[in-house]
């Protein structure tokens, strides 16, 4: 569609607002090539602990409906090639943003995706229900965020998962700062008011609340990632329990952090405060919520949730109790193991990439190491410990406290689809739809 005053989904106001700095400024920046991005998907690995991230319990499926919703200037391109089997969608009103798409879909031939002009608020004129959402740094934009979520929920499927991400508040009290300052100046998004705004940049003090955002982002160099961050005309944060009673008012339910250590007692930094098992005490909310307090610089939330009326919900993860023995862990692909220079007592460190923060690393020693190298994406927990054992019985809790570490610490996911349905508890044990 096309926009127009007749258009039913025709920006007005804060959204024409909008509309109008996206095909001005096109963000992410524009991508010509994918051909990294498909030299990653080529790993068959990558694809599966990427599903069972969002569905540990359910076996691994190809033939999705995926939503991209507010999918920019590339993102649904390379989730139509990522997921060749997957029928994909993507949505914006950025005129400018699906141009780009379209000319990488014509580029890698992506014939499993199709591209609407259309606002998240006006899905549901699609007439389909989605498998799996993608929503990425867009609602966070909407002048009514709770529309925007509440319109996905009603395309989302009853055992479907919503991908999300939105600003966290604390860790950008600095960017506001900056938005306010631009504010006041007059300054527009052109190429010229974006170079002298980097150079000011430059300048700040060491200490200024932005400055320790502009060291670990390299975006800030894109004038279009600048104009982004600062002179968007709108956009607002949550902290993770305005996050949660976001979720709970329109109808979804939070499953997990997309990577989960950083909002973990146990993980990092936090396990070595005298205050760790006072905060492993408490519900997993207020868990998350403090521990967000206590890092303090956290720039967004990404998490996977699902419908609150999901059927057949199964419990999360969880080591207690006999199921753990038949997860099947996976390696996730962008983790990397360290064995030179290691701390005494340790044979490798295990970094998850992704993680944003350099603390929330995990040293494993020579026992461990040997778990480690057992898995092979299809063995079980049970069947690892008594091919590396003499006695695996008698190891079974060290491997268990093992494998939940690398699970916390986002080392690996679970294929839990082989769990019997007697060792699985339901839904009055806490479960979420998995």
């Amino acid at each position: 569609m096309n926009w127009s005053d007749s258009s039913p989904g025709a920006p007005s106001g804060a959204a024409e607002a909008v509309y109008a700095f996206y095909e001005r400024r096109p963000y992410p920046p524009p991508l010509t090539s994918l051909d990294e991005h498909r030299d990653l998907y080529r790993n068959p690995e990558r694809r599966r602990a990427q599903f069972h991230l969002h569905w540990p319990t359910k076996p691994l499926r190809g033939n999705r409906e995926i939503l991209v919703a507010g999918c920019g200037t590339s993102q649904a391109a390379r989730y139509a090639l990522m997921e060749p089997d997957a029928k994909v969608t993507g949505i914006d009103v950025s005129t400018q943003s699906l141009r780009y798409t379209r000319d990488l879909q014509r580029k890698y031939g992506l014939a499993n995706l199709e591209l609407h002009q259309l606002p998240i608020e006006h899905v549901q004129e699609l007439g389909r229900t989605f498998d799996q959402i993608v929503c990425t740094g867009v609602l966070h934009h909407l002048p009514d965020p709770d529309r925007g979520l509440s319109a996905l929920r009603d395309v989302l499927a009853p055992e479907g998962a919503l991908h999300l991400m939105v600003y966290a508040a604390y860790g950008r009290a600095g960017i506001y700062m900056m938005q306010a300052y631009c504010r006041l100046l007059g300054i527009s998004p052109s190429d010229t008011e974006l170079r002298d705004l980097g150079a000011t940049l430059e300048t700040l003090p060491a200490d200024h609340p932005l400055a320790g955002v502009l060291r670990r982002s390299l975006d800030f160099r894109n004038p279009d990632a600048l104009a982004d961050a600062l002179l968007h005309p709108l956009d607002r944060a949550y902290t993770v329990p305005e996050l949660y009673a976001w979720l709970e008012r329109c109808g979804m339910r939070f499953g997990r952090w997309y990577e989960q250590a950083p909002y973990l007692p146990q993980c990092g930094m936090v396990a070595k405060t005298p205050h760790a098992a006072r905060l492993a005490s408490l519900p997993a909310p207020a868990q998350h919520a403090a521990v967000e307090l206590l890092r303090g610089t956290m720039v967004r939330h990404n998490l996977i949730a699902y419908r609150d009326d999901c059927p057949g919900a199964t419990a999360p993860i969880t080591f207690v109790g006999d199921r753990w023995r038949d997860y099947v862990p996976i390696r996730l692909p962008w983790t990397v193991c360290v064995r030179e220079r290691v701390p005494p007592g340790s044979v490798a460190v295990l970094i998850n990439r992704a993680h944003p923060f350099t603390d929330i690393i995990l040293l494993i020693d020579a026992a461990e190491d040997r778990l480690l190298g057992a898995i092979d994406g299809k063995r079980t927990i049970r069947e690892i410990v008594q091919a590396v054992t003499k006695d695996g019985r008698s190891h079974e809790r060290q491997a268990r406290d093992f494998f939940e570490r690398l699970w916390q610490y986002d080392q690996v996911v679970f294929d839990a689809s082989q769990v019997t349905a007697a060792s699985a508890p339901g839904v009055g044990d806490g479960g979420h739809p998995a």
